[in-house]
C-alpha cells in the first residue's frame, strides 16, 4: 500500500460544512435535490394489487419431493390472462424451476417456494450475467419489463443452493481458472427493464449464484427484506468454503434504488453496483450506468463488502450508504478498479456507520478474469468526491488503498480531512 498522505485545506472545510448543511436538506453528494420518492418506506398494500391466486387452489400440490414447474406457471399465466393479481404460496413448501411473472402479476410467499437443485429446470435464455448480455440460465424468480411488480410475504424462497455451491467447488479445484458462469447455477430472483418495483419482508436464502439481481431498471425498493447465504461449512473438504458468488444484491445499470432495513449475510459481496465490463464497454449499448441509489438503516452479518462498485461497473454516481451496522464485514467501502474497463466512480458519501470491519475503504486493481484489449482512445478511470464521515466502526485496517497508472483518485475527504492517495 502507498504511503497516505493527511492534510487539512480550510477551502475544503468550508465546503465540507456546506456539505452537511445541504446533506440535511437532503441532496444527492452532487448537491442535487433527492427526489421526495426516496422517503417512501411505507409498504406495499398486498390486498390492493388485485385478486389472488392460491397456487394449491389451482392443481398446484403441497408436495416439497416434485418439482412443478408448470403448475405453478400455470396460475401465473391464467392471473395474467385475467388482468392481473397475486400468486399466492401458501404455508407448506413447493419445489420448482423458473418462473416468468407479467404484467399485473405479483407474488405474495407465506410459506415456501423452493427452486429445484437441477440446473435443466432453467432454461437458457438471453440475459444478463457477469457484466454483460449473454445466454445464461433464467433465475428461479423472473419478472421482465414490467410496471408495479411486487415480491412480498414473511415466507421464504429458497434457493436450495448446496449442491450447486459444491459442485462449483470441485469444479474450481479441477480448474482454478473456472469462471462463476462456467460452473452452472441459477439466480433466485432477477428482474429487468423493470419500474415501480417492491421486494419487501421476504426472506431471500440459498441462493445457488446472486441473490436478487435487478437490471435497467428505476424506482426499485428493497425493504426489511432478510438476505441469507452461507459463508462457512457447505463442501467436507474445505469446511471454510460457502456460497460462492451469492451476493446479496446486485444492482446493474439501474437509477433510484432504494435499500431499506434489510439483513444481508451472503458469502460475496452485499450491495454491489455493476453496469458493464471490457475494454469496449462504454460503447456497448446493453450497459448501463448507477445513479440516485440509497442504502440505508440495513444490517450486515459477514460480507466481503457493505457497498462494492465494480467490478463490472462503468459510471457510478450520487450513491449513498448510512445508518447502517456491521458485525463483520471484511470491507465498508470497496472500490474494484478494472484494468481493462473504463470506470467513474463519484460523488459517493458513507456515513453514520457502526460496528466492525476489517478494513474502511479498499480500493485496488482487480484483475480476476479481465481481457484488456488495445484501444487507442482509452479514458483513464477515475473516483473523485469521496465522503466518508460519522463512522464508529472498529476497522483493522482503516484504509487499504493501491494508486495506479490506469486511474486517478481525486477528492478524497475522511471525517472532515481531505485525504491524497500517492
Amino acid at each position: 500500500m502507498r504511503k497516505i498522505i493527511l492534510y487539512l485545506s480550510l477551502l475544503f472545510v468550508t465546503l465540507g460544512s456546506a456539505q452537511t448543511r445541504n446533506h440535511m436538506k437532503e441532496v444527492w453528494p452532487d448537491g442535487t435535490p433527492i427526489d421526495t420518492w426516496f422517503n417512501n418506506t411505507e409498504k406495499v398494500d398486498v390486498s390492493a394489487l388485485g385478486k389472488s391466486y392460491v397456487i394449491t387452489d389451482y392443481g398446484v400440490q403441497n408436495d416439497s419431493n416434485i418439482v412443478q414447474t408448470k403448475a405453478i406457471q400455470h396460475v401465473i399465466d391464467l392471473a395474467a390472462e385475467k388482468g392481473g393479481g397475486v400468486i399466492i404460496v401458501p404455508n407448506g413448501t413447493f419445489l420448482s424451476g423458473s418462473l416468468f411473472f407479467k404484467q399485473g402479476t405479483h407474488l405474495h410467499v407465506i410459506g415456501k417456494l423452493k427452486g429445484s437443485d437441477r440446473i435443466s429446470d432453467f432454461p437458457i435464455v438471453l440475459t444478463r450475467i457477469e457484466g454483460e448480455t449473454c445466454n445464461y440460465f433464467a433465475a428461479l424468480v423472473n419478472a421482465d419489463k414490467v410496471d408495479g411488480f411486487t415480491i412480498s410475504g414473511k415466507g421464504t424462497i429458497d434457493g436450495n443452493g448446496l449442491h450447486y455451491w459444491q459442485e462449483f467447488w470441485i469444479r474450481r479445484k479441477w480448474n482454478p481458472q473456472c469462471t462463476n458462469k462456467d460452473a452452472q447455477r441459477p439466480r433466485l430472483t432477477y428482474i429487468s427493464n423493470s419500474r415501480n418495483v417492491t421486494v419487501q419482508d421476504v426472506h431471500l436464502i440459498n441462493s445457488p449464484f446472486l441473490t436478487n439481481h435487478i437490471y435497467k431498471s428505476d424506482h426499485v425498493r428493497f425493504l426489511d427484506c432478510y438476505i441469507y447465504a452461507p459463508t462457512e461449512g457447505i463442501w467436507e473438504p474445505d469446511p471454510s468454503r460457502g456460497a460462492p458468488s451469492s451476493d446479496a444484491i446486485d444492482i446493474d445499470a439501474c437509477t433510484d434504488v432504494l435499500v431499506n432495513g434489510c439483513f444481508m449475510h451472503v458469502n460475496d459481496d452485499a450491495v454491489v453496483l455493476k453496469g458493464g465490463k471490457g475494454t469496449w464497454a462504454d460503447k456497448d449499448e446493453t450497459n448501463g450506468n448507477c445513479e440516485r441509489i440509497i442504502i440505508q438503516n440495513c444490517r450486515y452479518g459477514r460480507v466481503h463488502g457493505c457497498l462494492t462498485l465494480g467490478s463490472e461497473s462503468l459510471h457510478d454516481r450520487n450513491v449513498i450508504l448510512r445508518n447502517c451496522y456491521t458485525e463483520r464485514s471484511d470491507r465498508i467501502l470497496w472500490l474494484k478498479m478494472r484494468p481493462d474497463t473504463p470506470q467513474h466512480y463519484e460523488y459517493i458519501l458513507v456515513e453514520n456507520i457502526k460496528g466492525k470491519c476489517t478494513r474502511l475503504l479498499y480500493i485496488h486493481p482487480w484483475t480476476q478474469f479481465f481481457k484488456p484489449e488495445k484501444r487507442d482512445d482509452m479514458p483513464l478511470s477515475r473516483c473523485n468526491n469521496i465522503v466518508i464521515r460519522n463512522m464508529h466502526v472498529d476497522a483493522e485496517i482503516p484504509y487499504d488503498v493501491q494508486t495506479s497508472d490506469k486511474y486517478e483518485l481525486l477528492n478524497f475527504k475522511i471525517e472532515g480531512e481531505n485525504i491524497q492517495f500517492q
